[in-house]
């Protein structure tokens, strides 16, 4: 839609922080207040309304993405959420190795091991780590530890949470990235250690760039997210 407003700003709003355009409370696409719980996170997404000029591009507006995503999608369904997120680990990218080429296997082991060591240490989750791509199964005390982890974030944390995962194809990676072990950049190289290495043999076509560029983006703005919430 095209700009309709001179200017966006924070207002308090008893519970929290609203946006205003033009002095009209900003609302989600589900009509629900777009009431944040953090100064810092207001005034970023203040910053994504004022910076959009002749039209208004929601994907280009990714923490207001996000803060929709936690009142509209997360608070109704949080329990939903929870699951879908956690359900990652079952599969999760970081336990499944190659053998061959020995070189990506290498890497494989030096990039991704310490973060499934990392979640014994940080959850008393173990995982089982295959060869292959058939699928395992892995300890159900495990998966409870990490379904519980995903379970202590706030709603707006968890709407975070679950574009990481998502973008990462893995809890774990996700996980590292909430708790500060991971910043964005590694996080991406772990979750695309596959495919960089394939492109470093076979080269990048534009639309693959893309994808990887449209994944490191919605990484970026999670881990963005996090931060300004606990600002």
């Amino acid at each position: 839609m095209k700009r309709f407003y001179k200017s966006a700003e924070a207002v308090f709003a008893g519970e929290g922080y609203g946006i205003s355009l033009d002095g009209r409370p900003v609302k989600t696409p589900g009509r629900r207040g777009l009431i944040l719980p953090s100064a810092a996170l207001a005034a970023a997404i203040v910053t994504e309304w004022n910076t959009s000029q002749g039209d208004i591009r929601p994907a280009e507006m990714s923490l207001t993405q996000i803060a929709n995503t936690a009142i509209d999608r997360v608070m109704p369904q949080r329990a939903a959420v929870v699951q879908h997120i956690a359900g990652y680990a079952g599969t999760d990218l970081v336990c499944y190795r190659a053998t061959r080429p020995p070189a990506l296997a290498s890497r494989q082991q030096s990039i991704w091991q310490p973060l499934v060591d990392w979640a014994v240490l940080r959850y008393d989750a173990p995982l089982e780590v295959t060869v292959g791509v058939i699928p395992i199964t892995q300890p159900p005390a495990s998966l409870h530890a990490l379904a519980a982890a995903v379970a202590q974030h706030d709603d707006f944390a968890l709407a975070a949470l679950h574009l990481a995962t998502a973008a990462c194809g893995s809890l774990i990676i996700a996980l590292a990235l909430v708790e500060g072990r991971l910043d964005a950049d590694e996080a991406f190289a772990a979750s695309q250690l596959d495919e960089s290495f394939q492109i470093e043999g076979w080269g990048e076509d534009t639309e693959q760039a893309r994808h990887r560029q449209a994944l490191a983006g919605d990484i970026a703005a999670a881990a963005q997210f996090l931060s300004l919430l606990r600002t």
